[in-house]
């Protein structure tokens, strides 16, 4: 891939660099299109939802992350005097998700993992075409295998583990087993798979003894957008301290919502993504 490119968002020229052979999305071009414009960033970096994911972010990519710094900031996130910028979070936790860069095309980087966390803070919409736009330039190197399993694990990988941590810390007793630990992680799965497809991974297994892999493997792009947000919520939920039956209604509520509005907008229907 070239160093610099780009893709067209909706009207939007959003630029991608490449670094270290991970590509970077400017945050900074796709809201400047949206009312508020970089002002969406900073507003995105205050949440305490945000910093969770970036934390949980570069523990899984970062060996040199500072997570004793990492946790002064998630103390301070969501606070009225709380700022948080990508160049502070790069010298403050030695962050390599965020990448503050100068000049002509310069403004805030992100690894495309949190670009699209952040698109979908954005607009659901504008994530999807964000998608749509970025597979179109990476069929242009890879077979379109190799892309659609990439974009999966992008749109799911990184909610996933924001909601495991979730569990641990408020569902998982001390001194359990690790088959007892197990089920809680699969009973949680499950609750979401109720919620945004109608039935449990046995249910689906038992319906479709034909296919191969779990029903995650054969959602669509959509189905995946709203079940990032629904790891994310579920996670928010735990926290609260809300039981399994108040959440998969909470939860089944949202996705039906999500569903609905990205299946019927005028402009979704367009995009034709393939599966």
């Amino acid at each position: 891939m070239p160093n610099k490119t780009s893709i067209i968002v909706q009207g939007t020229e959003v630029h991608i660099v490449s670094i270290d052979n991970s590509d970077f999305i400017s945050l900074t071009d796709m809201v400047s299109g949206f009312d508020g414009g970089s002002s969406l960033i900073d507003a995105w970096l205050r949440t305490k939802s945000t910093v969770d994911f970036l934390g949980v972010w570069e523990r899984i990519n970062n060996p040199s992350f500072n997570s004793v710094e990492f946790d002064r900031i998630r103390m301070e996130a969501g606070s009225n005097s709380f700022r948080l910028s990508g160049k502070k979070w790069t010298k403050n936790v030695s962050g390599i998700g965020l990448v503050a860069k100068a000049g002509r095309y310069g403004g805030t980087f992100a690894h495309k993992d949190i670009a699209f966390e952040f698109g979908s803070w954005l607009s659901p919409e504008f994530k999807l075409y964000l998608i749509k736009e970025f597979q179109r330039l990476k069929e242009q190197e890879i077979s379109y295998g190799n892309l659609e399993w990439d974009i999966r694990r992008s749109l799911t990988k990184i909610n996933y583990h924001i909601q495991t941590d979730a569990i641990k810390e408020y569902l998982i007793p001390a001194l359990i087993s690790k088959q007892q630990k197990s089920y809680i992680y699969a009973t949680e799965a499950d609750l979401l798979n109720t919620a945004l497809f109608g039935q449990t991974a046995k249910e689906w297994r038992a319906q479709n003894k034909d296919k191969k892999g779990n029903m995650r493997e054969y959602a669509t792009v959509e189905q995946l957008v709203v079940l990032a947000s629904l790891e994310s919520q579920n996670a928010l939920l735990i926290e609260q301290g809300k039981n399994q039956t108040e959440r998969v209604l909470t939860l089944n509520k949202l996705a039906r919502n999500q569903i609905k509005s990205l299946i019927n907008h005028p402009s979704i229907k367009k995009l034709n993504l393939k599966n």
